[in-house]
């Protein structure tokens, strides 16, 4: 009897509700018939509740609607659970509470990958590499991902012991960390690629990335800057107003960078420059790809419309919707897409997504002819609109941002895909680091450039790596390695840098081997030609 009165109870209430927000919504949008769909609504979910052959969950169900909804929509418009709601704010404020480190799962051990810049356990020198075995005095080993979080993460000032085995050293070292609020920077990497090329990495337009960039773009220009290289490879974009502020950085005057429209006239924004910067003399090269999306492509196709530098790579996503987001009661949310965005010359860069299911697979299908694309030949035939540049080069609309020197990365060969699909890289390099580390401290110490330049794997390395790998599931095929042989040991050469120099040894030896980096370098010339700067 409790329980048919409380789903009475539920239903009452559930229609109510409905009711109110249907004369609510109806009042500002109208003619929609949304009352009677809202009772349709709560008629079934009454009727399912009430009658359904199992105990339901209303909560799923109500979940499942909503995302049911919401795939009538755009790509982009999403629902975000409650329990997913503080991952997300975290990924775009920049930062959490906990000790502070990247971690795997190695063996069913907890492995730092990394300790965070500027985070507790870096303070207290716990290394890449160390095996946490122990926290709170209790065993950890075969502890899941989830759990690790829930344990090391908490509250800034709490205090958690772990203990740590680490290569080298006998008996295990106890830590007691005290926890704080951890950054999570998405600029990657900066460094000078040579005596006047600078090189900044930025891995999504989160809530501090003007001022990671800025902060930067001055230690590089402390270190000889004279041109850059932005990479925005791989950013899936992130906040409009962070790319607007980072286009500005390099865009001069008062030019529009980017402007909005949607359906309602209160979404309309239009973002002109209006800071003056250093930087707007700097010549500049924009690195993309397919991965580049969003907030990316606002800076790469403002950059590309003003002629103000060269946008080199492959086709970006396409993605030119502007989301906001809607928090409900219950802790969860929904992103609504409320406007498009338009770059300066008017191009909306969004592709179409009638099939959703192709909108993703048209990306890994996608072919395109490596070149100089200054004037858009490679899009001649195609029927999206038609745009002209400051200078009056052609540029198109409707497919995201084609690059002026299409550049692609090498495809990896099924040995190689292998390799990274079983972790290959990286636990190879602990094993590595386990027997070999004491050597390479005492021979390179802190010095990264004598690394890059110096350190090479032995042939019995290559044979050690080769029958490692096979233990791993990688099953060996020596077409695919003589293919991808000076590919796959400088991944590994990265992988064994990023232990010992983070971020900037991993990328500043990676770059010796990327095709895009390569072609950037001998381009500047022209980015200085196009962009007028002597």
């Amino acid at each position: 009897m409790k329980l048919d009165r409380f789903k009475f109870i539920t239903a009452v209430i559930l229609l109510t509700v409905g009711i109110f927000l249907g004369t609510q919504i109806d009042k500002v949008f109208g003619g929609d018939n949304l009352i009677e769909n809202l009772r349709k609504f709560n008629d079934v979910l009454t009727y399912t509740q009430k009658y359904y052959v199992d105990e339901t969950d209303s909560q799923k169900l109500v979940e499942s609607a909503i995302n049911g909804m919401l795939n009538e929509l755009d790509p982009h418009s999403v629902y975000i659970p409650a329990k997913q709601m503080k991952t997300v704010e975290e990924e775009f404020k920049g930062n959490f509470e906990g000790i502070g480190i990247e971690f795997q799962i190695v063996n069913d051990t907890l492995t730092v990958v990394s300790p965070i810049t500027g985070g507790p356990s870096e303070a207290l020198g716990i290394m890449a590499g160390d095996r946490i075995v122990k926290i709170d005095k209790e065993s950890c080993i075969g502890i899941s991902n989830d759990d690790v979080r829930k344990k090391l993460r908490g509250p800034a000032g709490t205090k958690v012991t772990v203990l740590i085995y680490r290569a080298g050293v006998k008996d295990g070292i106890e830590y007691e960390i005290t926890r704080d609020k951890i950054p999570l920077f998405s600029v990657d990497a900066s460094t000078m690629l040579d005596t006047k090329t600078g090189y900044i990495s930025v891995s999504r337009f989160a809530e501090k990335t003007t001022d990671e960039l800025v902060e930067a773009l001055e230690s590089l220009d402390k270190r000889g800057m004279k041109q850059l290289v932005l990479d925005l490879r791989n950013n899936p974009g992130g906040y409009l107003n962070q790319a607007f502020q980072i286009a500005d950085l390099f865009i001069e005057g008062n030019k529009k960078i980017v402007y909005t429209r949607g359906r309602r006239p209160e979404f309309d924004e239009d973002y002109f420059a209006s800071v003056a910067s250093k930087y707007e003399k700097v010549p500049l090269i924009i690195l993309i790809n397919r991965g580049s999306a969003s907030a990316s492509e606002i800076v790469s196709g403002a950059v590309q419309d003003w002629d103000r530098g060269l946008i080199i790579g492959e086709t970006s996503f396409g993605k030119g919707l502007v989301q906001r987001q809607f928090n409900l009661s219950d802790g969860s949310a929904v992103r609504l897409t409320i406007s498009e965005y338009f770059t300066p010359t008017g191009r909306l860069i969004q592709r179409k997504y009638t099939d959703k299911k192709k909108y993703y697979e048209d990306l890994a299908d996608r072919e395109e002819d490596e070149g100089e694309n200054l004037d858009h030949k490679t899009e001649k035939d195609s029927s999206r609109p038609v745009f002209k540049t400051e200078k009056g080069r052609t540029v198109y609309g409707g497919g995201g941002i084609t690059p002026d020197y299409l550049v692609k990365n090498d495809k990896l060969t099924n040995y190689t895909v292998a390799l990274l699909r079983n972790n290959v890289f990286y636990l190879y390099a602990l094993q590595y680091i386990d027997v070999n580390g004491a050597k390479m401290n005492k021979q390179y110490g802190n010095d990264l450039l004598k690394f890059k330049s110096d350190f090479k794997f032995s042939g019995s390395d290559e044979k050690d790596f080769i029958k490692f790998s096979a233990s791993k599931g990688a099953s060996f095929d020596q077409k695919d390695f003589d293919q991808e042989k000076e590919y796959i040991f400088l991944r590994l050469k990265s992988q064994i840098a990023r232990n010992y120099w983070k971020n900037e040894g991993w990328y500043s030896v990676m770059i010796q081997g990327d095709k895009q980096v390569a072609k950037a370098l001998t381009l500047f010339d022209k980015a200085r030609e196009i962009a007028n700067l002597k």
